[in-house]
């Protein structure tokens, strides 16, 4: 008997959307790439038209309007309340027999590793960690910010140094090269002058997620105050990670620590170092990896898991996307 199943999957990040529709025998039969999905700057009935179009798209490359399951790997989906909702308004749509929607960091976990099984942190914009295991357990955190206890990610780091850098400047804080890279990354003579450019809006407020780089090149150059930070962002990273590993029973097992988004993708010795030796003591059988495959391939993966695919289907779709594995 043939396996029998389609599978839509979404991978829609603030910035972009991909999108793929597979067999059950894990063949990619379309692709699509659509903008960013942010239903708390549009709404969900706008955001989700927006995701309609590179959806539709790739069932119609498909040759279809339907599929057996959706998996939806989705940003802004932080509380399991919201899953739920995206979830309701995903099934309106009618594209799947089935629909789950997870938080987009289930994408990049489940992309990493071999089966359902392991940690992600994923560092961009923001930072979030999910683990998972076979059984459907699930260890996750908000991730809303500083509201839900959060520390780093870029944006997070980009403000940590303005601070720091504004102190150094007028005498409150500890001199660093911070006080100097920041305004200079902007054309700017001074602290003071990059506070008013932003305050006052000559500066849009997104620009301020240029000064990460900034950050991180001003701590390699030995700036202690700048290294500070990435230390604290290794900590967090380990802490968020041991604390899921606890929470699923897997710190007495080998389990693959994943590491995604452009903060930690980027390479940066001093925090791949830092994060590394603090696992080593904190989770000594945790194996940290950098994942590089696309997020979707997470989307497909767990989407084939619900079909109950056999490996070898996994590794089908696995190679449509890590060509270089085969």
């Amino acid at each position: 008997m043939g396996l029998t199943g389609t599978v839509l999957a979404v991978d829609a990040g603030n910035s972009k959307t991909d999108v793929a529709v597979l067999d059950a025998s894990g063949e990619v039969l379309a692709t699509a790439r659509g903008g960013g999905f942010r239903p708390p700057a549009v709404g969900v009935e706008r955001a989700l038209a927006a995701l309609a179009e590179p959806v539709e798209r790739a069932l119609a490359e498909a040759g279809m309007s339907y599929v057996s399951h959706v998996s939806a790997c989705l940003a802004n989906a932080d509380l399991p309340v919201e899953e739920e909702q995206l979830a309701a308004a995903v099934t309106a749509r009618a594209w799947g027999a089935s629909v789950a929607v997870r938080n987009d960091t289930f994408a990049v976990l489940r992309a990493g590793v071999a089966e359902p099984r392991g940690v992600a942190v994923v560092c961009g914009a923001g930072i979030n960690c999910v683990g998972m295991r076979p059984d459907g357990r699930t260890a996750r955190f908000p991730a809303l910010g500083r509201l839900s206890g959060d520390w780093g990610g870029g944006w997070g780091l980009a403000e940590e140094a303005v601070w720091h850098a504004a102190r150094a400047e007028d005498g409150r804080g500890a001199p660093t090269e911070l006080s100097r890279a920041l305004p200079a990354h902007f054309g700017l003579p001074t602290m003071t002058a990059l506070i008013e450019s932003l305050h006052l809006g000559r500066l849009a407020p997104a620009r301020r997620h240029e000064l990460t780089p900034v950050l991180f090149a001003t701590a390699a150059d030995g700036d202690p105050v700048a290294g500070s930070l990435i230390d604290r962002l290794a900590e967090e990273v380990t802490l968020m990670a041991t604390v899921a590993l606890t929470r699923l029973d897997l710190l007495t097992e080998p389990t693959p620590v994943l590491l995604g988004g452009s903060v930690l993708a980027a390479g940066h010795p001093r925090l791949d170092d830092g994060i590394r030796t603090r696992l080593a003591a904190q989770a000594p059988l945790a194996q940290a990896r950098s994942v590089s495959a696309p997020p979707v391939l997470g989307a497909a993966l767990l989407g084939l898991d619900h079909l109950d695919a056999p490996p070898g289907a996994l590794e089908r779709a696995r190679l449509a996307w890590e060509p270089s594995r085969a």
